[in-house]
Protein backbone atom coordinates (compact mmCIF):
# COMPACT_ATOMS: atom_id res chain seq x y z
CA UNK A 1 0.00 0.00 0.00
CA UNK A 2 1.34 3.45 -0.96
CA UNK A 3 1.33 6.18 1.68
CA UNK A 4 -0.21 8.50 -0.97
CA UNK A 5 -3.12 6.13 -1.69
CA UNK A 6 -5.73 8.26 0.11
CA UNK A 7 -4.52 11.41 -1.64
CA UNK A 8 -4.72 9.70 -5.04
CA UNK A 9 -8.23 8.53 -4.22
CA UNK A 10 -9.32 12.12 -3.65
CA UNK A 11 -7.30 13.99 -6.29
CA UNK A 12 -6.61 11.27 -8.91
CA UNK A 13 -3.32 9.61 -9.72
CA UNK A 14 -2.56 12.21 -12.41
CA UNK A 15 -2.97 15.19 -10.09
CA UNK A 16 -0.98 13.50 -7.35
CA UNK A 17 1.80 13.02 -9.91
CA UNK A 18 1.70 16.78 -10.58
CA UNK A 19 2.34 17.39 -6.88
CA UNK A 20 5.14 14.81 -6.86
CA UNK A 21 6.88 16.68 -9.68
CA UNK A 22 6.44 20.14 -8.13
CA UNK A 23 9.06 22.26 -6.33
CA UNK A 24 7.83 24.70 -3.66
CA UNK A 25 9.86 27.44 -1.99
CA UNK A 26 8.77 28.22 1.57
CA UNK A 27 10.27 31.32 3.19
CA UNK A 28 9.56 31.55 6.92
CA UNK A 29 9.03 28.45 9.06
CA UNK A 30 7.18 29.90 12.01
CA UNK A 31 3.60 29.34 13.08
CA UNK A 32 2.22 29.59 9.53
CA UNK A 33 5.01 28.51 7.18
CA UNK A 34 5.95 25.24 8.87
CA UNK A 35 2.37 23.99 8.84
CA UNK A 36 1.92 25.02 5.21
CA UNK A 37 5.09 23.15 4.28
CA UNK A 38 4.16 20.01 6.20
CA UNK A 39 0.67 19.86 4.73
CA UNK A 40 2.23 20.06 1.27
CA UNK A 41 4.77 17.39 2.17
CA UNK A 42 1.99 15.07 3.35
CA UNK A 43 0.09 15.83 0.12
CA UNK A 44 3.08 14.54 -1.83
CA UNK A 45 4.97 17.62 -3.04
CA UNK A 46 8.24 16.16 -4.28
CA UNK A 47 10.74 18.99 -3.79
CA UNK A 48 11.11 21.82 -1.29
CA UNK A 49 13.45 24.68 -0.63
CA UNK A 50 12.83 25.82 2.95
CA UNK A 51 14.27 29.07 4.29
CA UNK A 52 14.53 30.41 7.84
CA UNK A 53 17.40 31.83 9.87
CA UNK A 54 15.80 31.13 13.25
CA UNK A 55 16.55 28.58 15.92
CA UNK A 56 13.64 27.31 18.00
CA UNK A 57 12.90 29.52 21.01
CA UNK A 58 10.85 28.50 24.03
CA UNK A 59 8.34 31.24 23.10
CA UNK A 60 7.59 29.33 19.88
CA UNK A 61 6.21 26.25 21.62
CA UNK A 62 2.61 27.48 21.88
CA UNK A 63 2.11 27.55 18.11
CA UNK A 64 5.05 26.44 15.92
CA UNK A 65 5.32 22.96 14.46
CA UNK A 66 9.09 22.41 14.99
CA UNK A 67 9.00 23.78 18.55
CA UNK A 68 9.12 21.47 21.57
CA UNK A 69 11.17 21.69 24.75
CA UNK A 70 13.61 19.15 23.31
CA UNK A 71 14.20 21.21 20.12
CA UNK A 72 14.86 24.60 21.73
CA UNK A 73 18.08 26.00 20.22
CA UNK A 74 17.94 23.83 17.11
CA UNK A 75 17.57 25.21 13.58
CA UNK A 76 14.01 25.15 12.31
CA UNK A 77 15.17 24.22 8.80
CA UNK A 78 17.05 21.16 10.05
CA UNK A 79 14.18 19.98 12.25
CA UNK A 80 11.70 20.19 9.41
CA UNK A 81 14.02 18.64 6.84
CA UNK A 82 14.41 15.60 9.10
CA UNK A 83 10.68 15.47 9.79
CA UNK A 84 9.76 15.71 6.10
CA UNK A 85 12.20 12.95 5.21
CA UNK A 86 10.45 10.79 7.80
CA UNK A 87 7.10 11.55 6.15
CA UNK A 88 8.33 11.02 2.60
CA UNK A 89 11.75 9.34 2.28
CA UNK A 90 11.87 10.35 -1.39
CA UNK A 91 11.31 14.07 -0.87
CA UNK A 92 14.06 16.40 -2.08
CA UNK A 93 14.84 19.20 0.36
CA UNK A 94 17.19 22.17 0.13
CA UNK A 95 17.62 24.01 3.42
CA UNK A 96 18.73 27.63 3.69
CA UNK A 97 19.31 28.66 7.30
CA UNK A 98 19.59 32.38 6.67
CA UNK A 99 17.65 35.61 6.97
CA UNK A 100 17.52 36.36 3.27
CA UNK A 101 17.34 39.83 1.78
CA UNK A 102 18.57 41.98 -1.09
CA UNK A 103 20.78 40.23 -3.66
CA UNK A 104 20.74 36.92 -1.79
CA UNK A 105 16.96 36.78 -2.10
CA UNK A 106 17.13 37.46 -5.83
CA UNK A 107 19.75 34.71 -6.17
CA UNK A 108 17.45 32.20 -4.47
CA UNK A 109 14.42 33.29 -6.50
CA UNK A 110 16.27 32.76 -9.77
CA UNK A 111 15.85 29.01 -9.28
CA UNK A 112 12.94 27.16 -10.86
CA UNK A 113 9.93 26.91 -8.52
CA UNK A 114 6.36 25.88 -9.19
CA UNK A 115 5.15 27.95 -6.24
CA UNK A 116 6.49 30.37 -3.63
CA UNK A 117 5.06 30.66 -0.13
CA UNK A 118 5.76 33.88 1.77
CA UNK A 119 5.43 33.34 5.52
CA UNK A 120 7.86 36.09 6.56
CA UNK A 121 6.77 38.22 9.52
CA UNK A 122 9.15 41.15 8.94
CA UNK A 123 7.88 43.81 6.55
CA UNK A 124 10.90 44.84 4.45
CA UNK A 125 12.01 41.34 3.33
CA UNK A 126 8.36 40.37 2.89
CA UNK A 127 7.81 43.19 0.40
CA UNK A 128 11.09 42.33 -1.32
CA UNK A 129 10.17 38.65 -1.67
CA UNK A 130 6.69 39.38 -3.02
CA UNK A 131 7.93 42.04 -5.44
CA UNK A 132 10.74 39.98 -6.95
CA UNK A 133 8.68 36.78 -7.08
CA UNK A 134 6.02 38.68 -9.00
CA UNK A 135 8.54 40.27 -11.37
CA UNK A 136 10.26 36.95 -12.05
CA UNK A 137 6.91 35.32 -12.75
CA UNK A 138 6.68 32.88 -9.84
CA UNK A 139 3.25 32.03 -8.52
CA UNK A 140 3.19 33.21 -4.92
CA UNK A 141 0.82 33.17 -1.95
CA UNK A 142 1.56 35.41 1.00
CA UNK A 143 0.44 35.05 4.61
CA UNK A 144 -0.95 38.12 6.29
CA UNK A 145 -1.05 38.55 10.07
CA UNK A 146 -2.30 35.58 12.11
CA UNK A 147 -1.35 37.07 15.46
CA UNK A 148 -4.02 38.38 17.79
CA UNK A 149 -6.79 36.43 16.06
CA UNK A 150 -8.84 33.45 17.23
CA UNK A 151 -11.68 32.65 14.82
CA UNK A 152 -10.59 30.23 12.06
CA UNK A 153 -13.96 30.60 10.32
CA UNK A 154 -12.96 34.11 9.22
CA UNK A 155 -9.82 33.08 7.32
CA UNK A 156 -10.00 33.97 3.64
CA UNK A 157 -7.87 33.88 0.52
CA UNK A 158 -8.10 36.39 -2.29
CA UNK A 159 -6.12 38.73 -4.46
CA UNK A 160 -4.41 41.32 -2.27
CA UNK A 161 -6.51 44.03 -3.93
CA UNK A 162 -9.63 42.45 -2.40
CA UNK A 163 -8.26 42.00 1.13
CA UNK A 164 -9.79 44.15 3.86
CA UNK A 165 -9.66 44.90 7.57
CA UNK A 166 -6.11 43.53 7.89
CA UNK A 167 -3.39 45.94 8.97
CA UNK A 168 -0.55 44.02 7.35
CA UNK A 169 -2.43 43.67 4.06
CA UNK A 170 -3.14 47.41 4.07
CA UNK A 171 0.54 48.25 4.57
CA UNK A 172 1.56 45.77 1.87
CA UNK A 173 -0.96 47.20 -0.60
CA UNK A 174 0.56 50.63 -0.02
CA UNK A 175 4.19 49.46 -0.31
CA UNK A 176 3.56 47.28 -3.36
CA UNK A 177 1.44 50.00 -4.97
CA UNK A 178 4.44 52.33 -4.86
CA UNK A 179 6.35 49.60 -6.71
CA UNK A 180 3.65 49.36 -9.37
CA UNK A 181 1.92 46.20 -8.10
CA UNK A 182 -1.74 46.62 -7.18
CA UNK A 183 -3.09 43.16 -7.89
CA UNK A 184 -1.97 39.70 -8.92
CA UNK A 185 -0.70 38.63 -5.46
CA UNK A 186 -2.66 35.96 -3.59
CA UNK A 187 -2.94 36.41 0.16
CA UNK A 188 -4.39 34.46 3.06
CA UNK A 189 -5.74 36.77 5.74
CA UNK A 190 -8.40 37.27 8.37
CA UNK A 191 -10.48 40.45 8.80
CA UNK A 192 -10.93 39.67 12.50
CA UNK A 193 -10.20 42.66 14.74
CA UNK A 194 -7.10 42.41 16.96
CA UNK A 195 -7.59 43.46 20.57
CA UNK A 196 -5.21 46.15 21.81
CA UNK A 197 -4.72 44.02 24.91
CA UNK A 198 -3.08 41.31 22.74
CA UNK A 199 -0.21 43.57 21.61
CA UNK A 200 2.80 44.79 23.57
CA UNK A 201 5.83 46.83 22.38
CA UNK A 202 8.96 44.83 21.59
CA UNK A 203 12.53 46.08 21.38
CA UNK A 204 13.73 43.01 19.48
CA UNK A 205 15.81 43.25 16.31
CA UNK A 206 13.16 42.07 13.83
CA UNK A 207 9.89 43.12 15.43
CA UNK A 208 8.39 46.35 16.76
CA UNK A 209 5.73 44.52 18.80
CA UNK A 210 4.79 41.13 20.21
CA UNK A 211 1.28 39.89 19.48
CA UNK A 212 -0.56 37.23 21.44
CA UNK A 213 -1.27 33.98 19.61
CA UNK A 214 -3.34 30.84 20.05
CA UNK A 215 -2.13 27.39 19.00
CA UNK A 216 -4.54 26.60 16.17
CA UNK A 217 -4.88 29.90 14.30
CA UNK A 218 -1.43 30.13 12.63
CA UNK A 219 -1.76 26.42 11.81
CA UNK A 220 -5.12 27.11 10.17
CA UNK A 221 -3.49 29.87 8.09
CA UNK A 222 -0.81 27.39 7.05
CA UNK A 223 -3.39 24.77 6.06
CA UNK A 224 -5.28 27.38 4.05
CA UNK A 225 -2.08 28.35 2.23
CA UNK A 226 -1.37 24.70 1.44
CA UNK A 227 -4.87 24.42 -0.03
CA UNK A 228 -4.28 27.44 -2.27
CA UNK A 229 -1.06 25.88 -3.59
CA UNK A 230 -2.66 22.47 -4.20
CA UNK A 231 -5.70 23.98 -5.90
CA UNK A 232 -3.47 26.00 -8.21
CA UNK A 233 -0.93 23.30 -9.02
CA UNK A 234 -3.62 20.74 -9.83
CA UNK A 235 -6.02 23.30 -11.39
CA UNK A 236 -8.87 22.22 -9.13
CA UNK A 237 -11.78 24.64 -9.25
CA UNK A 238 -13.87 25.75 -6.29
CA UNK A 239 -17.20 27.54 -6.14
CA UNK A 240 -16.54 29.03 -2.71
CA UNK A 241 -16.01 32.75 -3.31
CA UNK A 242 -14.22 33.25 0.01
CA UNK A 243 -11.56 30.67 -0.75
CA UNK A 244 -11.31 30.89 -4.52
CA UNK A 245 -7.77 30.74 -5.86
CA UNK A 246 -7.63 33.84 -8.03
Amino acid sequence: MSWTERTELLLSKEKTEILRNSHVLVVGLGGVGAYAAEMLCRAGIGSFTIVDGDDVDVSNINRQLPATHSTVGQKKTEILASRFKDINPNVKITTISEYIQDERMIEILENDYDYVIDAIDTLAPKVYLIYHSFKIGHRIVSSMGAGGKMNPELIKSSDISKSYNCKLARVLRKRLGKLGIRKGIKVVYSPEQVSENAVIPDEGKNKKSTVGTISYLPAAFGCHIAAVVIYDLTEIKTNNNDTKCL
